[in-house]
């Protein structure tokens, strides 16, 4: 009898024990999950490792080329650094941010699961970066009167100017090369990116190497190269979604009914960030904003771990990298007291741009404007007439990293 009471009043202390156990071990999982959501990261992570090995290529291609011409003497350094400076903020970043409309309309769009849309929105950005191409195309013919207006030293823009001529083809090239991608990524295609991007850099060294040193057109031969090996990687791609079944909901081929669409992509292309958060983008067209919210929370945390990570390389590593593009120990001690300030600025950029899935885009180009460009370019002028190049430099830099 005393027996079986014992044994009665033990089952329900087991019971509570088990409970109090699984409360334990969900509270546990909360705390993991408040840290770092691991699934969400996982997905991100694989999706995102593949976007930043694409982007790392295309880029690498322009830079590689930079470093063909630097290594031709202190002249075509400076003349080819400041044509790539010049390619990216009037033309290279440009192409990005148009082709960041991509990001919300293809996003959403294959999150809501209206597949055509995707071949249409990407034909109407794919006319538009082509228009901005010849605009910009003009302007970059008219490199050399704009530098020395700016300021810049006659035989340096002379040299830059000569550069980045022979860049104009491959600007057309980048320009639709960033919409096939984001056209992809938009429908989570991962490593055939990395594949159609990175077998182009591979040959690109070749090429660059052949034009600058064999073919004897040494200084024009490093951005021939890089125009040569951006289209490379265009075609490679546009066969591969043309006669790959996979996409056969999502292209449909060219059709006139993108034209219709154009004013709906350039809304949102002029104002788009550079930064991609195609994550974000599905789970809204989804219709899962707890979702999106949780993505963006992890978007965030990984992205600081990257700016992170970058700043150690560049902190400890600095020399090395100065000179793959010059041989010049005096350049490589100009660029390790300006490493301080790229370290802070990359680690400070590691975390913008992550809410580009949002579709209200002019809102955020708008602040971003009124607060950080509008006032920029008035200190900036205004510190040129009273301070020597490189302190202007620090000063802007410092200016930008506190807005």
């Amino acid at each position: 009898m005393s027996l079986n009471t014992s044994s009665d009043s033990a089952t329900p202390l087991l019971k509570a024990s088990d409970h109090h156990h699984d409360e334990e071990e969900e509270t546990n999982r909360g705390c993991r999950k408040n840290v770092l959501d691991v699934a969400e990261a996982k997905t991100q992570l694989l999706f995102s490792l593949s976007m930043i090995l694409t982007n790392v290529f295309c880029f690498l291609m322009t830079l590689i080329s930079v470093m063909f011409a630097g290594h031709l003497g202190e002249l075509e350094l400076a003349g080819a650094t400041l044509a790539n400076s010049w390619a990216v903020v009037t033309g290279l970043a440009v192409m990005i941010g148009l082709s960041g409309s991509l990001e919300t309309l293809c996003g959403q769009g294959f999150g809501a699961k209206v597949y055509r849309l995707l071949g249409i929105y990407l034909q109407a950005s794919c006319i538009i970066s082509f228009l901005f191409s010849i605009i910009i195309a003009i302007i970059w013919f008219c490199t050399e009167p704009i530098l020395i207006l700016l300021h810049q030293e006659t035989e340096i823009a002379k040299t830059a100017a000569h550069y980045i001529r022979f860049l104009i083809p491959g600007l057309f090239a980048f320009g639709f090369l960033q919409n096939i991608l984001r056209f992809l990524q938009a429908q989570s295609i991962l490593w055939p990116l990395v594949i159609f991007t990175g077998l182009p850099l591979v040959i690109h060294t070749g090429i660059a190497y052949a034009l600058v040193h064999w073919i004897s057109l040494s200084f024009v031969g490093a951005p021939l190269a890089a125009s040569v090996s951006l289209w490379l990687s265009v075609l490679m791609l546009a066969m591969y979604v043309t006669y790959s079944k996979k996409y056969e909901h999502t292209w449909e081929g060219f059709s006139l009914e993108s034209f219709q669409y154009i004013l709906t992509t350039l809304k949102l292309a002029l104002p788009s960030a550079a930064m991609v958060c195609t994550r974000v983008s599905n789970e809204l067209g989804a219709g899962h904003p707890n979702r999106a919210k949780n993505a963006l929370g992890v978007s965030l945390k990984l992205s600081l771990l990257v700016g992170v990570t970058l700043v150690l390389a560049i902190a400890f590593g600095h020399n090395l990298w100065a000179s793959f593009f010059s041989d010049s120990s005096e350049i490589i001690k100009q660029f390790a007291s300006m490493t301080p300030l790229l370290a802070i600025s990359i680690f400070i950029d590691s975390v913008q741009g992550v809410i580009s899935g949002w579709p209200e885009d002019v809102v955020g180009s708008t602040w971003l404007f009124m607060s950080t460009w509008r006032p920029s370019i008035s200190l900036v002028y205004q510190l040129h007439a009273s301070l020597d190049l490189r302190r202007i430099c620090k000063q802007r830099w410092a200016y930008i990293m506190i807005l």
